[in-house]
């Protein structure tokens, strides 16, 4: 019964300290919050008219390998700062070490780059300079003047990762890259609070991309009709909150104008490939709830 007793004992503690690591490492990517990646490759191919099937089914999972990684890499690069400021993050409270956040990011990066060399030329090209533009961010830009920007080059890279490099994607990876920058530029007061201008700013380029996603071509009368809805949704669910945070500059706000601007990047994708792919925004609708219901177990930012 003694040694019985025993074995079920470790059994248990083992049991548990293989959750609390996939907690911690769930917790460290931002897991759920990748979902918002999805739609990237979804718009670029929709824009470029270049379905991702075959190979380029690939593409999605090298964006979200390369989400995965940059999370990774955010937490080790942070851990010190983490420390005193969100000691709650997966490194500073013991749930991952530093090493292996460092081993996770180096993992997922390669990974997401094999996985976007194999849908093909251009894709590997766009995977790699999109990788590279990921750890730029965390390595050298993040804390910085120029940290927005480079943020928001990553989210183009990844819509152009999608259309494999092709120029008729451009406008809308500069409306991705757009919403992105404001929404980085905002989340830098989500420890000591933003400023008005940076929230209004940000509200702004929120109501400048609404109307500009549902700008140029589209495919038929209905596919503007769609775009104009997802259009609209993003504008209310996203620029609700930063005029909120226009007039209330804590950081509780921020933090909530961040995670409306990380959550609301869905209906600006949906907006974006209703123009091109009624079919492939339906799909992309579905993904809203299921990234509110992540975000109640794992913070998005």
């Amino acid at each position: 019964m003694t040694a019985l007793g025993g074995s079920s004992g470790v059994s248990g503690t083992s049991r548990v300290s293989g959750l609390s690591r996939l907690t911690g490492l769930i917790a460290l990517t931002r897991a759920p919050a990748a979902l918002t990646a999805l739609g990237d490759t979804a718009v670029g191919a929709a824009a470029a008219g270049r379905p991702l099937r075959g190979r380029r089914a690939l593409l999605p999972v090298a964006s979200v390998a390369l989400y995965w990684a940059g999370m990774a890499l955010n937490d080790w690069a942070d851990r010190e700062l983490d420390a005193v400021e969100r000691p709650e993050r997966p490194i500073p409270s013991g749930q991952v070490g530093a090493g292996t956040a460092l081993g996770v990011a180096a993992l997922l990066t390669g990974s997401g780059v094999v996985a976007g060399a194999l849908a093909g030329t251009a894709e590997a090209g766009a995977g790699a300079a999109l990788a590279m533009s990921v750890v730029g961010y965390d390595l050298v830009f993040k804390g910085g003047p120029a940290g927005p920007v480079a943020m928001a080059a990553c989210r183009g890279l990844d819509v152009l990762l999608g259309a494999g490099g092709a120029r008729a994607a451009w406008p809308a990876a500069a409306l991705l890259a757009a919403h992105t920058c404001a929404v980085t530029a905002l989340s830098r007061g989500e420890v000591r609070g933003t400023d008005p201008v940076t929230a209004a700013a940000a509200a702004g380029t929120t109501a400048l991309v609404a109307v500009a996603a549902v700008g140029g071509r589209c495919a038929s009368p209905l596919h503007r009709i769609a775009a104009l809805a997802a259009a609209a949704r993003y504008a209310a669910q996203v620029g609700s909150v930063q005029l909120h945070a226009c007039r209330n500059v804590d950081a509780r706000t921020a933090r909530a104008a961040t995670r409306a601007g990380i959550h609301g990047m869905v209906p600006l994708q949906i907006a974006l490939t209703a123009r091109h792919d009624l079919g492939t925004a339906v799909l992309l609708a579905a993904l809203p709830p299921v990234v509110r219901a992540g975000g109640k177990v794992v913070s998005a930012t």
